[in-house]
């Protein structure tokens, strides 16, 4: 008998992962209310019609800092942070001598977020960090590149909650970029503003 029980105990250490796999609140908003919306809007005949988000880009340029070793660990780390994933640098792919560039340098840093962590870098952005810009009114609503994708650029790391300022080395904008599926601006528009991206009026 007390063999049986030791053997159905690790079934009930199952149930806490159960949480983990539940869908993402912005997903699963997409699932139920954004694909329906969009399909009767633009009249898509199939769900695989609908345009989503496929991936974010978050990158910052590390400009007067390329020299320094400390300060560009900093911003990596800043990074890593606030998007959960490990950056990686984008290197110079020719030299400027103006600009005092050589071939090979580190010049920025890049994180590519796709899958959950997309949805829950897009979930933090729209409800938390873009609300703590100072004196916010929304965000441009044209600021698209003609094929469905949309940039917005940010003047200080500091509106993410995981930024402590009393750590923060120097205040760095960062530019994010979240790539669609869609194939015109205003399918693209239309499916953000369903997302709770806050555009102005």
């Amino acid at each position: 008998m007390a063999e049986k029980k030791s053997a159905k105990a690790p079934a009930k250490e199952a149930k806490p992962q159960a949480a983990a796999s539940e869908p993402n609140r912005v997903l699963k908003q997409y699932r139920e209310e954004v694909v329906p919306y969009l399909m009767q809007k633009f009249g898509y005949k199939t769900v695989m019609q609908v345009p989503k988000i496929e991936k974010i880009v978050i990158n910052t340029g590390l400009g007067d800092i390329k020299d320094n070793q400390k300060s560009m660990q900093i911003i990596e780390n800043e990074l890593k942070l606030i998007t959960g994933q490990k950056p990686v640098y984008c290197k110079a792919t020719k030299s400027v001598a103006n600009f005092k560039l050589r071939e090979g340098m580190n010049i920025g840093l890049k994180v590519t977020l796709r899958g959950r962590r997309m949805y829950d870098f897009y979930d933090k952005f729209v409800s938390i960090a873009l609300p703590r810009v100072r004196d916010f009114r929304g965000v441009s609503a044209t600021a698209f590149d003609g094929r469905g994708n949309y940039s917005v650029g940010l003047k200080e790391q500091l509106i993410f909650p995981e930024i402590t300022y009393d750590q923060v080395e120097k205040i760095r904008g960062m530019d994010v970029c979240i790539v669609t599926t869609a194939q015109t601006d205003e399918e693209a528009r239309e499916l953000l503003r369903a997302l709770g991206m806050p555009f102005k009026k």
